[in-house]
């Protein structure tokens, strides 16, 4: 598999649902309905888009956030297009008091 294929509707009730699929190649009519097409063997963008408005094509960007939610078929992606998958998650960091000096 090479695209992430992700297309958003719009419910009768004004709720937005989300089909994610994968592909080896692209059709026409993704081209067409898709809201997000990610080419994870080139790694770009080949289509972003929100509700008619266009997304920055930033791969990484992208592809961080949608890690969240299809981790494994993400990983999947990029190793079988010959990629290492590092996910990084931000963890905060505690900070320890420091015992100041009196002068």
């Amino acid at each position: 598999m090479r695209y992430l294929i992700l297309t958003y509707y719009k419910k009768p009730d004004g709720k937005i649902d989300e089909s994610m699929s994968v592909s080896r190649r692209i059709k026409t009519s993704d081209l067409q309905t898709a809201n997000v097409i990610l080419d994870f063997k080139k790694l770009e963008v080949v289509k972003a888009s929100m509700g008619g408005v266009v997304v920055p094509r930033n791969f990484d960007r992208i592809v961080e956030y949608y890690m969240q939610h299809y981790e494994n078929v993400i990983k999947r992606l990029f190793s079988e297009n010959g990629y290492q998958a590092e996910l990084v998650k931000n963890e905060e960091t505690q900070t320890q008091p420091t015992e100041s000096n009196p002068s």
